[in-house]
């Protein structure tokens, strides 16, 4: 066996498939070619394939499709490495690499289209989408690039990941592994730019203006890399998106109707045709592929989509192999991070190394080569808290039962419902001129471990309702999607509810970290790590196609779901519940009248006074489904 050692950074691999040592200089066993594939329609995408230079045996593809660009485009330049991030794993193991351009990106011909609906029966036959380009770059791979094994697989994280979704509808024969990881699939529901229809602000305003921003010689096809990122010319969100005020100040001050997107979010407030034929789930048919979608649990941008679309995929394509997998992760942490803490939670285990070693690369080796072996559950979850993995046979699993965490009187949670006949409320003002911050950081852009921050800043405030158990008596592991049922009543006639379950640390938790390793300055004693927020945005109530508003004062009910956990709360820790109104500049203010919010003027913003009932006749709670112990 050759040795190899690590020298200056670089990791150098000792048992090597290709000849020699693999080192981080890709051009050593790989040959780079760059084509214009042609679609069915004539557009030709900018496909950058490379090939082992060792040719004593045949390899699969493994295909990333995205709008992020495949570059290096110059002749002669390589990425530094090759196949999903972590570490040089699958070219060490031998893959031809092959990365495109979606339409209209980069070097790819033809009209860019966000989230590109898929053809359905009453599109016209010559109907192009992602399937279908797909379809097409596989057919003229097989045909056109040597010593290949006929085996294709696919994998992106995010949008990368919507794309790895997206082709492997009606799926080409030859596709036999795909891993959709962290996929957007519906941006009005429950992915980046919207989360019940509520506005996600900060994401969709940093996002957009850095995407569709012209690079510095757009006319030229490198030049239309990436715009300049947005100068905010401050480090201070929460005060820049305050003093831009209503919506349309955005276009006003800043966007001057240059960000295409933007100005079409702008004109479809509610769950319309634009934003229906944008949502993925309902058109996972056809799938013969592999599947393995992969999703973080604690995913900032696209907590909606990995379930969604495996549960799609179950349902209409009976008999493959498809599976989920969640982890601990922010976006992309499993290659982003070792996986052992976020924030200042920690999780004891690398579980992204875990993955890495034990999970993707396994799954791509059996069924693209047919190497090794590969019996997986249905389901691999991480649950945080007891920090364990768990191999289940079913997402929410099979044994976990359903039980309600009724808000009652004297800031309690309990599982036995209020027995209060009066309307028993509580009740606090929420004003737009001073939304609830969602973080307590000061800093622009989004963090991603908000997902996990301590909640005892927001809990301070008189606009945030707090709710919590006695200390457990025993371990109580969550498992599944959480559904908020509140029944509320406003002076206003819209409002935003924000949900968030918390699990309170003991008084005595010690440290974990070094003062110099912490995220902030907060002790971990009385810790209250947020283990799920959401945001309902009242007037969608009914329906996200046709909103309504609140009767001023009148009892309403608000029922939600949010995006799944897999938590384990230990003996001595407690359940929190918060509940506010704002979440801001994570989530745009509503001006508490009913209105198109993303016409809005300043002057339409007003303070109203929110009720949270809890009585028997009206008893506001949360239906989470409890694993048995």
């Amino acid at each position: 066996m050759q040795r190899c050692i690590r020298l200056f950074g670089f990791v150098l691999y000792s048992s090597l498939a290709l000849s020699g040592c693999f080192r981080s200089g890709t051009e050593t066993h790989y040959t780079k070619y760059a084509y214009d594939i042609p679609m069915r329609d004539g557009t030709t995408l900018y496909t950058a394939v490379y090939v082992p230079k060792d040719t004593t045996q045949n390899y699969p593809f493994l295909m990333k499709r995205f709008p992020y660009s495949s570059g290096p485009y110059e002749k002669g330049k390589y990425p530094g490495h090759l196949g999903p991030n972590g570490t040089n794993r699958f070219a060490e193991e031998g893959y031809i690499f092959v990365y495109q351009d979606v339409r209209g990106r980069f070097m790819s011909e033809g009209t860019y289209r966000h989230m590109t609906p898929a053809c359905t029966e009453t599109d016209p036959p010559d109907c192009v989408d992602e399937s279908t380009d797909m379809h097409d770059t596989v057919a003229w791979l097989l045909n056109n690039v040597g010593h290949n094994n006929g085996r294709v697989g696919i994998w992106g994280i995010s949008y990368p990941g919507f794309y790895a979704a997206a082709s492997i509808i009606n799926s080409h024969p030859a596709i036999k592994a795909a891993s959709p990881q962290a996929p957007i699939a519906d941006w009005f529901v429950g992915d980046d730019f919207h989360h019940n229809g509520a506005f996600y602000l900060q994401d969709a305003f940093a996002f957009l203006y850095f995407f569709e921003s012209p690079g510095p010689n757009p006319t030229d096809a490198w030049g239309k890399l990436w715009g300049p990122r947005f100068d905010f010319k401050t480090d201070d969100a929460y005060q820049f998106f305050l003093d831009m005020g209503a919506l349309p100040n955005a276009n006003d001050r800043y966007f001057h109707h240059k960000v295409a997107f933007w100005d079409s979010m702008m004109t479809h407030g509610t769950y319309d045709a634009f934003w229906q034929s944008r949502n993925l789930i309902p058109h996972m048919k056809g799938v013969t592929a592999n599947v393995m979608t992969v999703g973080g649990l604690y995913d900032a941008e696209d907590p909606h989509g990995p379930v969604g679309l495996y549960r799609s995929i179950e349902t209409n394509n009976p008999g493959i192999n498809n599976i989920l997998v969640l982890g601990p992760w922010f976006h992309g942490g499993w290659v982003r991070a070792d996986g052992d803490h976020l924030g200042d939670v920690s999780f004891e285990k690398k579980t992204s190394v875990y993955y890495q070693e034990n999970v993707d690369l396994p799954f791509f080796n059996y069924y693209l080569k047919d190497k090794g072996t590969w019996d997986p559950s249905e389901v691999l979850a991480f649950a945080s808290g007891s920090n364990e993995w768990h191999h289940l046979d079913a997402w929410p699993p099979s044994e976990a039962e359903d039980v309600s965490l009724y808000l009652t009187d004297d800031g309690a949670v309990t599982f036995a419902g209020p027995s209060a006949t009066d309307e028993a409320f509580d009740a606090y003002v929420s004003d737009p001129a001073n939304p609830v911050p969602y973080t307590q950081e000061k800093r622009i852009d989004r963090t991603r471990e908000y997902m996990v921050e301590d909640q005892r800043f927001a809990g301070k405030r008189p606009d945030v309702l707090v709710y919590q158990t006695s200390p457990l008596t025993e371990d109580m592991t969550f498992a599944g999607p959480i559904s908020a049922d509140l029944f509320v009543s406003s002076t206003g006639t819209d409002a935003d509810f924000v949900v968030k379950l918390i699990d309170v640390y003991p008084d005595d938790t010690p440290e974990w970290q070094t003062p110099k390793d912490k995220y902030l300055d907060v002790p971990m004693g009385g810790y209250e790590m947020m283990v799920r927020g959401q945001v309902f945005r009242a007037k969608f109530r009914h329906s996200f196609e046709h909103p309504e508003p609140l009767t001023p004062g009148e009892v309403t009910e608000i029922a939600f779901d949010t995006p799944d956990i897999f938590h384990t709360f230990k003996a001595g820790h407690r359940i929190m519940v918060q509940v506010q109104s704002s979440w801001f500049p994570l989530v745009d203010r509503n001006p508490q009248t009913f209105t198109d919010i993303y016409s809005a003027s300043d002057a339409d913003f007003q303070s109203a006074t929110q009720r949270i009932y809890r009585s028997a006749a009206h008893p506001s709670h949360l239906r989470v489904k409890r694993m048995r112990e």
